[in-house]
């Protein structure tokens, strides 16, 4: 019951998901009914439809039907709905969450290009709360409420949607909530679910929400850790990503050498190498170092150059188990050493290999069993073999796709399991303490390599079928044997 007096806040109509083209978005019939989507100096052909689908091409700004949302038998609409989901999987669509012509309640941005809107059931019984891992922020003019955990994020435009979401901070049953003044709709709180923004409490779990929201590998992940993985990846976010130059011309990049302190320098240049001494082979190969893009296919990587390479910089040199410093009851931890240093012994990482060209080794991708010293082929389709290896050839800016495409991949858990706080960043160390091991090794064997920059979770999870929060990528490394460089100027 109400408290006499009390202002009653109007419970929303029931909203309904209705999807339209992105702002950014500009689409072109042509004389032959093909269809194409212009974005940021891009094009996509989306296929030819007829000329009653062409006509309607503006109805895509505004909104379309809901009923076009869900797969259809045949219908008179079936073309047009054919477009709707070509554009969803390149992701160009937004989907208007609201009711009537009234104005939008939230708007959901795919953050993975083959995200589709779906909305979760709920029952009277469900007892439902806010992920630990949503949050709400301004992005330019706008409030955003997204999550590492999920494929679309929304732009809100009610604010009683922030009242909704300060009373999902505790857990609520479903059947009480709605019977509360400014309640958004069970749609509304479907999507939610749907999204990962709000997760179904089990009761199986008691009262440890932490171990309620999913398994336990996602218990241990700290929520600003998952946030930088998903955001400083390609896969699971669409913002603008890459060297993109974003403030040139609004503010002067630094310079490459910091600016010399105030005091009186002590010259160090001549004490560095006396000339009668020659420089050491670790010395040289530190000099000789370089980033190669483009590799001779003429006179590829060997199977047996990999297999050194791999000996000499991954392999498992040593186990052991100890107990775990958390007094005399704690549990036996198991460890393996390799040839490079990694936080706590963890040694969370783990190589895969997409291989385009390696005499002796056929076209395919593989795990590299660290503890055996084995390749073992993983299935995978050849259009997820060959977008790995063109991400990797587009982020080098090559002019081919590398021989071989490292990536390396974290089993998180290894990790967090003990520290708080700091455990992604203890795992990027390691990363570049790996990938400096490969350059040097590569140099010493006259290979040539080079780290990448980028990955994407999405495509990692669906080669590898590892949910991404259990293992995943964290950094990229192109092996090979590069072009010979002539002498001739």
């Amino acid at each position: 019951m109400r408290a006499p007096g009390k202002k009653r806040v109007p419970r929303a109509a029931p909203a309904a998901i209705s999807a339209r083209l992105a702002a950014h978005i500009a689409l072109e019939a042509g004389a032959d009914g093909t269809i194409l989507a212009h974005f940021d100096s891009h094009s996509v052909a989306l296929g030819k439809f007829s000329a009653g689908v062409a006509e309607r091409l503006d109805d895509l700004r505004s909104g379309l039907s809901p009923a076009l949302l869900e797969p259809s038998r045949e219908t008179p609409e079936q073309g047009l709905e054919l477009l709707v989901r070509r554009l969803a999987e390149h992701g160009l669509l937004e989907y208007r969450l609201g009711s009537g012509e009234g104005k939008d309640q939230a708007v959901i941005e795919p953050q993975a290009a083959d995200y589709w809107p779906r909305t979760s059931k709920l029952d009277g019984a469900d007892m439902i709360v806010l992920s630990r891992f949503a949050y709400l922020r301004r992005r330019g003019n706008e409030m955003v409420l997204e999550s590492p955990l999920s494929r679309a994020l929304l732009r809100i435009h009610d604010p009683n949607i922030a009242t909704t979401l300060a009373r999902l901070s505790t857990p609520q049953r479903v059947s009480r909530f709605r019977r509360e003044d400014g309640f958004p709709g069970l749609e509304f709180l479907g999507l939610l679910v749907d999204c990962r923004l709000v997760f179904k409490v089990d009761a199986a779990r008691g009262s440890v929400l932490r171990l309620s929201e999913g398994d336990e590998q996602l218990a241990l992940w700290d929520f600003h850790d998952l946030v930088f993985h998903t955001r400083s990846t390609e896969g699971r976010q669409a913002n603008p990503l890459g060297g993109l130059y974003p403030y040139a011309g609004l503010i002067t990049p630094a310079p490459a050498v910091r600016p010399r302190w105030p005091g009186t320098p002590i010259d160090l240049r001549s004490l560095s190498t006396p000339a009668s001494q020659t420089v050491s082979p670790l010395g040289r190969l530190l000099r000789e170092r370089r980033s190669t893009r483009d590799f001779d296919d003429q006179q590829p990587i060997t199977l047996g150059e990999l297999s050194q390479l791999l000996d000499r910089t991954a392999r498992v040199h040593s186990e052991w188990t100890s107990k775990a410093d958390v007094g005399q009851d704690g549990p036996d931890v198991e460890y393996a050493a390799r040839g490079y240093p990694s936080g706590g012994s963890a040694y969370e990482l783990e190589l895969y290999l997409a291989v385009a060209k390696c005499q002796g080794l056929e076209r395919g991708f593989y795990h590299y069993d660290a503890g055996d010293h084995a390749l073992v082929p993983i299935g995978v389709r050849a259009q997820e073999l060959d977008t790995a290896l063109l991400a990797a050839e587009y982020a080098m800016g090559a002019i081919a796709e590398p021989q071989i495409l490292i990536t390396i991949a974290a089993r998180f858990g290894r990790v967090s399991w003990k520290y708080s706080s700091i455990a992604y960043s203890l795992i990027l160390k390691d990363v570049g303490v790996l990938m400096q091991t490969f350059y040097m090794m590569a140099t010493d064997m006259s290979l040539s390599g080079c780290a990448i920059g980028t990955n994407n979770v999405d495509l990692f999870e669906k080669m590898t079928a590892l949910q991404f929060h259990v293992e995943g990528p964290v950094g990229q490394f192109a092996i090979g044997r590069g072009q010979a460089i002539s002498d001739e100027p």
